[in-house]
C-alpha cells in the first residue's frame, strides 16, 4: 500500500521512572454497608469507660497523627457525617467525638496499584529560573485498592538539556474539603437532565420552584419538601431525586492549602458518578487572547456502569473547579482541548465512536454539539482504534498531535499526526509507523503491551513525552521536533 519505507526515528527514553509509593495514604470516610450498624458502633464507643477511651485515643494519635497533617480535623469532618446517628440530648466529650470520628475513618493508599497516564504542562510560576529551564507540573492517574483512580501531581524543573529534576515528594497527601454549595444555572441543569434522558414532570416541578441561579442547598430543600409530601409515584420520585443529586454533585470546587507542596494534592473521587474513579486527565495550558492563562483538563468520571465527561478549571493548581461537559459530542472518552481558540472558537479533539479521531468546535467551552472525523485507522498497528494522547502542540508547521493506536493482541502504540495550523480539520502529515511502542521492559503490568500518554510539551526544540507503561508506572521519552516533522509523510491536500 505504501511502497516507501518510513524513516527510523531516534526517540530517546529517559532513565527516570515514575513509580507509585504505597506509603502515600489519604483518609476516607468509612461506614458499613448496613447503615443500621452506625448507631451500634457509636453506642459501643459511648459505653466505654473514660480512662479506656482516653487510652485508646492516645494510641490512635500515636499511630496515625504523624501520617496526616491534621488528623483531628479529619475525625471532626467524619463525625459530622454521622451526626444524625448520635443519640439526642446526649452530652458527648471531646474524646468520644474524636473516637467516633476515628471509627468512621480509613486510610487509602492512592498509588498502591499503579501510577500512570501522565500529562505535563508548564508550571504557573516560572520565576527565579536559569535561562533555558522550565518549571513543570505533571499530573498522573493514581490507582489503589479496588482500582479506584484519582489525580495526583508532581512538579520539578526541566533544564536546558531536558534533564528532569523532580521536586521532593511530600510524606503527606491532602484531600481538600469539598465545596458543593456552588451556584447552578437552571436552564443548563435542565438541558443536561434532558441529555441524560432523566428529565420528567418531577424534575420540572422542582426546577420550576428554583430561581435561575440556585444553590445546592436550595435544590436539596425543594427535594426534601417533595419527599416529605409526595405528589408523584414514590419510586419515580426517588429515582429522579437520585439523578438530580448525582448531577449536582458532579459540579463542585476543591481548594488546597497554598503553602503545601503540589505533590500533597490529590483530586480523589467525591461524587457518586466518580465512585469508581477519575480517569485520564488531559491537562492543557490555555491562552485566551495571549494574555489570560487558564489550565483546563478533561477527564472521565466513572461509576462502574456509566461514564460522565468532566472539565477541570484552575489558575494555580490550588483551587480547582469541576464541571460537567454538555452536548451530544461529549458522550465518550478521550477529549483534548486545543491550547487556544481557533477562528474565535474553542476546539477539541475527541473519539465519539470509540474508533476514529474526531474534532469539534464550540463558542462555549462547556457545550459541544457536533464533531466530525479527521482520522481513521489506516495501518495494522491501529486497526482496532485510534485516539489522541493529549492536547495538540503548536509549531510553525502545524499542530502536532500524539495519537494512540490499538493493534493485534490489544497492543497500544503512540503515533503522531500534523494538523493544519489555521484549519485543524485537515491532517497534513502523519507517521506511518509508531513513534513509541512497548518494548520488553515496558510490556508487563496491569494491562500488558500498552504505552499511553495524556499530554506532552515542547521545550528547547524537543518534544517531551511522559508516558505510561502497561498501566502500572510511567516513563519519559524525548525526540527533536525537527526530526519528528521530517519523519512524517506529507498528505495530499
Amino acid at each position: 500500500m505504501h511502497a516507501k519505507k518510513p524513516k527510523q526515528l531516534k526517540i530517546k527514553r529517559k532513565a527516570v521512572k515514575i513509580i507509585g509509593d504505597t506509603s502515600r495514604v489519604i483518609t476516607r470516610f468509612h461506614v458499613p454497608a448496613e447503615r443500621y450498624r452506625i448507631k451500634k458502633i457509636i453506642q459501643r464507643v459511648l459505653s466505654m469507660p473514660n480512662m479506656e477511651a482516653e487510652n485508646l485515643l492516645a494510641h490512635i494519635m500515636n499511630d496515625f497523627s504523624d501520617r496526616h497533617e491534621d488528623i483531628c480535623h479529619i475525625f471532626e469532618r467524619h463525625l459530622n457525617l454521622v451526626q444524625e446517628y448520635l443519640p439526642p440530648q446526649t452530652v458527648i466529650s471531646d474524646v468520644q467525638k474524636a473516637l467516633i470520628g476515628a471509627y468512621f475513618t480509613m486510610e487509602y493508599s492512592i498509588e498502591s496499584a499503579a501510577l500512570f497516564n501522565p500529562s505535563i504542562v508548564p508550571h504557573p510560576d516560572q520565576r527565579h529560573l536559569k535561562k533555558g529551564n522550565l518549571r513543570f507540573v505533571m499530573s498522573l492517574r493514581a490507582t489503589g485498592e479496588g482500582h479506584i483512580s484519582s489525580i495526583v501531581f508532581r512538579s520539578g524543573i526541566l533544564n536546558q538539556n531536558n534533564r528532569f529534576f523532580f521536586d521532593p515528594i511530600s510524606d503527606f497527601v491532602e484531600t481538600p474539603d469539598l465545596q458543593l454549595d456552588a451556584v447552578y444555572k437552571r436552564n443548563p441543569f435542565q438541558f443536561k437532565l434532558n441529555e441524560m434522558g432523566a428529565a420528567n414532570e418531577i424534575s420540572a416541578h422542582i426546577l420550576n420552584q428554583l430561581p435561575e441561579d440556585f444553590t445546592y442547598s436550595q435544590l436539596l430543600e425543594k427535594i426534601g419538601i417533595l419527599r416529605a409530601k409526595p405528589q408523584f409515584s414514590k419510586m419515580l420520585q426517588n429515582r429522579t431525586f437520585e439523578v438530580m443529586w448525582w448531577l449536582a454533585n458532579s459540579n463542585y470546587e476543591v481548594a488546597f492549602h497554598p503553602d503545601h507542596r503540589i505533590s500533597e494534592r490529590v483530586i480523589f473521587p467525591v461524587s457518586k458518578n466518580e465512585s469508581r474513579g477519575i480517569e485520564d486527565a488531559r491537562f492543557v495550558q490555555f491562552f485566551d487572547n495571549q494574555k489570560d492563562v487558564t489550565y483546563y483538563a478533561t477527564y472521565t468520571a466513572y461509576n462502574g456502569k456509566t461514564i460522565l465527561p468532566q472539565l477541570i478549571e484552575t489558575k494555580d493548581f490550588i483551587k480547582f473547579n469541576i464541571v460537567t461537559l454538555n452536548g451530544k459530542a461529549v458522550q465518550n472518552k478521550g477529549m483534548a482541548l486545543f491550547p487556544r481558540k481557533i477562528g474565535g472558537r474553542y476546539a477539541m479533539l475527541s473519539r465519539q465512536d470509540g474508533e476514529n479521531n474526531h474534532i469539534m468546535f464550540s463558542d462555549n467551552i462547556h457545550f459541544w454539539q457536533k464533531s466530525h472525523i479527521i482520522q481513521e485507522p489506516e495501518y495494522p498497528w491501529e486497526f482496532i482504534q485510534i485516539g489522541n494522547c493529549g492536547s495538540p502542540l503548536e509549531t510553525n508547521e502545524g499542530w502536532i498531535v500524539l495519537t494512540h493506536g490499538v493493534g493485534p493482541m490489544r497492543k497500544y502504540c503512540i503515533g503522531a499526526i500534523l494538523l493544519d495550523l489555521e484549519d485543524p480539520t485537515k491532517m497534513i502529515a502523519r507517521l506511518d509507523e509508531p513513534l513509541l511502542a512497548p518494548h520488553e521492559k515496558e510490556r508487563e503490568g496491569y494491562v500488558p503491551n500498552v504505552v499511553y500518554s495524556c499530554g506532552a510539551l515542547i521545550h528547547n526544540n524537543e518534544l517531551v513525552i511522559p508516558y505510561a507503561m502497561s498501566d502500572i508506572n510511567s516513563g519519559i521519552a524525548t525526540i527533536a521536533v525537527s526530526e519528528l516533522l521530517d519523519g512524517m509523510r506529507p498528505l495530499a491536500s
